[in-house]
């Protein structure tokens, strides 16, 4: 999935950075590569870590890294369903699912925009940790104060608010509309974006260049009502 995105991505660069040349040793790169495997799990199609495996190492997920970091799957995107599906069933996903350390399953289920379960596991992940400086979080896998902890606790929070694909802002894919936010965040195209929630009501939102206005979706649960 990695290889899939990367590849992708510099194959779409202007010929300044990315000469014709290079480009069609990656467009060959890429006819190369396996494509994701999928499996079933409960009777739903869910991603499948490889192929083929011998033995489980680890408490990782990596059928989900096509969700985060490499963003093949996710809001607005083909597959959703099925990504969703392995969060919900398959049984290394469910089994490994947590909060220390570096885990990153509070970024899924942001990116897949599953509201509570990102809430959930953010507070968790963002939580006083107990010692005499608040971020001094661990040990989870390493040692104290483990810094992986907070971000990914932040990468997940500003998940929860702002994504993009290419052109596209989706604002609050993942956002409690009863939690109250002020932000301020980049995003692609040199873009700004301020907005202030509260009471489940968007009080502010600027957004610089305001010619981005027109890739911007909003998906708070209440704003189709105000």
């Amino acid at each position: 999935s990695a290889l899939q995105t990367i590849l992708k991505r510099m194959t779409e660069l202007p010929p300044e950075y990315v000469s014709d040349s290079a480009k069609e040793v990656y467009n060959n790169m890429l006819k190369r590569i396996p494509p994701i495997n999928f499996r079933q799990c409960e009777g739903h199609v869910t991603i499948a870590p490889a192929k083929l495996w011998e033995r489980t190492n680890n408490t990782e997920s990596p059928q989900l890294y096509p969700v985060f970091p490499w963003g093949i799957y996710g809001i607005g995107k083909p597959g959703l369903d099925t990504a969703i599906n392995t969060w919900k069933y398959d049984p290394d996903v469910v089994k490994f699912r947590d909060f220390v350390g570096w885990k990153q399953d509070n970024i899924f289920a942001a990116r897949l925009g599953l509201t509570d379960e990102a809430a959930k596991l953010t507070l968790m992940k963002l939580k006083d940790s107990g010692r005499r400086f608040p971020a001094f979080w661990g040990p989870g896998f390493d040692w104290t104060p483990d810094h992986n902890w907070g971000g990914s606790g932040m990468i997940g929070l500003q998940e929860m608010l702002i994504q993009t694909d290419k052109e596209k802002i989706y604002l609050f894919p993942a956002w409690p509309p009863e939690w109250n936010v002020h932000f301020k965040l980049h995003a692609p195209f040199n873009t700004t974006i301020e907005a202030i929630v509260r009471n489940g009501k968007i009080e502010v939102l600027k957004i610089m260049p305001e010619t981005r206005k027109k890739d911007v979706i909003i998906m708070l649960d209440t704003y189709k009502t105000q």
